[in-house]
């Protein structure tokens, strides 16, 4: 309930304030990609692939990926209303909302400034993804930390941030949210993953077959990601640190307050909470991000099963011209308290070229390399351990 309140609020408020706005702009992309994909069927479709595409596919595979557009309405008195839409293959609504907020921020006065957003968007969690639709200026495919914030995080409620700039930039962020409480599922009972492909507000993500066969579920089974289960409220705050000429740090602590033991006939609440630590700075002329979080989410009657959960990255990316070269290494593990089974280690590398052929154009290529072990592939008769390899060309146009 809470849920669609905030979307139908954030719709409603936009088209309201259509007739007296300022400004109306739309910024929109439609994406085609050639892949070569991995051996494992994925885990967008019940499988225990690590990536978007996978097993079942022909290859190459010339597909269409997906088109995302961001209304942006200027209100007066320095607020906006922005909502994000997806069209996407896999997307059983066949459209759906990626974000839906109003957002106000004020004119900077004597170095500071302040913000306030509500609705339902993407915490400021990611160092990495800052695009539209939650997509990254640097590869096509995130991290399996933003990943995962794609896949499980949205802030439905409010967010306050105040920033300081002086001799140094100091940032300051807090939310409280009522509607993230089956976060935790994912990176539990199916691991981490390498996609670009965020969850809609209203979808039901599906669960590895495996997984649903393991623990006595329908096949297929699916879980909602954004559902308020027990009433609770979670909370997130953050803290960043700018430096003119060398870069920004980054800390942030969240936890979704969920009742582990609470449940509806559909989804589970998982309490889930961990730390992330980010440094974006630039060394010889190329841009570097590096990322890491720790954490853990619990489910069950007491005593919980806990599932930890680690994961780290680094990233260099370096601009001639037109064009944008970057190269990035994953690593990360789960541990479950009830076992080994769904025990994982791994790690990745990407490398990617992308290339600005004109302002309307964006052309790129992605080669994936990701060694997982899990032996949850035990279940359907795999080897616990797979190296898969992913190769993409993508033709991005703007709107």
């Amino acid at each position: 309930m809470w849920k669609h309140a905030a979307l139908g609020a954030g719709v409603f408020l936009a088209l309201a304030g259509h007739a007296s706005a300022a400004e109306f702009s739309v910024d929109a992309y439609a994406d085609a990609r050639l892949v070569v994909p991995p051996g494992e069927r994925s885990w967008v479709d019940g499988g225990l692939g690590k990536l978007r595409f996978g097993a079942g596919q022909p290859s190459p595979n010339l597909r269409f990926t997906e088109a995302v557009a961001q209304a942006t309405l200027v209100l007066p008195a320095d607020v906006q209303a922005i909502a994000v839409v997806r069209v996407e293959p896999k997307q059983r609504s066949g459209i759906d909302a990626l974000e839906t907020y109003l957002w106000w921020r004020p004119e900077a006065r004597d170095g500071w400034r302040w913000s306030v957003k509500a609705g339902a968007f993407f915490p400021p969690a990611s160092v990495e993804n800052d695009d539209l639709g939650w997509t990254s200026p640097y590869t096509l495919t995130p991290s399996a930390i933003n990943s995962w914030f794609g896949n499980e995080l949205r802030t439905i409620g409010g967010e306050g941030t105040i920033a300081w700039s002086g001799p140094v930039t100091v940032t300051a962020a807090a939310a409280v949210f009522c509607c993230n409480e089956p976060a935790g599922v994912l990176v539990a009972e199916r691991g981490w993953s390498l996609d670009d492909r965020p969850t809609g507000l209203f979808e039901r993500v599906r669960v590895p077959d495996a997984t649903a066969a393991l623990f006595g579920m329908p096949v297929p089974a699916r879980t909602g990601m954004f559902e308020n289960i027990d009433g609770h409220v979670g909370w997130y705050g953050g803290l960043k640190f700018g430096l003119p000429g060398a870069g920004e740090a980054g800390v942030l602590y969240y936890d979704n307050d969920a009742d582990p033991d609470a449940s509806t006939p559909g989804d589970d609440a998982w309490h889930t909470r961990f730390w992330s630590g980010s440094l974006r700075t630039r060394l010889f002329g190329a841009t570097i991000l590096a990322q890491g979080l720790t954490g853990d989410t619990a489910v069950g009657d007491y005593p919980p099963v806990v599932t930890r959960f680690d994961a780290a990255f680094a990233l260099a990316s370096y601009d001639i011209g037109d064009w944008r070269a970057s190269v990035r290494g994953d690593a990360f593990e789960t541990r479950n308290s009830a076992g080994t089974l769904l025990d994982e280690d791994g790690h990745a590398f990407t490398a990617a070229v992308l290339w600005s052929a004109e302002t309307w154009l964006r052309l790129g290529a992605e080669l994936i390399d990701i060694v997982s072990r899990r032996r949850e592939r035990l279940l359907e008769a795999g080897a616990p351990e797979r190296d898969d390899v992913q190769f993409q060309l993508s033709a991005r146009v703007f709107l």
